[in-house]
């Protein structure tokens, strides 16, 4: 009878930000948090300017001179980034599903992608409406 193994002892404080995570790691955590962005910030936000938009002219005069601020425009690049993040990572996630590009690999070049395709499109959509 072979001897009963002791379990690794788990660490007492797991320090997160100190931990290298993998490239499909950060993208699944930025698809979550752009999720969570466009659910608490841009639903209210859109909807907010739809209702402004539809009040009056002098309504939708004062919404379009709020959204011309460089403020509101760095908000909407943000918005625009986290939609276009989550759109990505989520069809990375449907071809993961089907079994394309899930090994090793593979998903660490899906994950390369989906980050530097949502950052271009942001940047290339920033610079010509602004």
């Amino acid at each position: 009878m072979a001897a009963p193994t002791r379990p690794k002892p788990r660490p007492v404080y797991l320090n997160l930000l100190a931990i290298r995570m993998p490239v499909p790691a950060i993208a699944s955590i930025l698809h979550r948090l752009s999720g969570a962005v466009l659910f608490f910030v841009g639903v209210p936000a859109g909807l907010w300017a739809l209702q402004a938009s539809l009040g009056s002219a002098d309504a939708y005069d004062a919404m379009r001179s709020c959204l011309a601020h460089p403020l509101a425009k760095l908000a909407a690049l943000g918005l625009l980034w986290a939609y276009l993040h989550h759109l990505f990572a989520g069809l990375r996630h449907v071809l993961a599903d089907v079994h394309v590009a899930s090994e090793l690999k593979p998903a660490r070049q899906t994950a390369v992608l989906t980050i530097v395709a949502a950052l271009a499109v942001t940047v290339i959509v920033g610079v010509r409406a602004w």
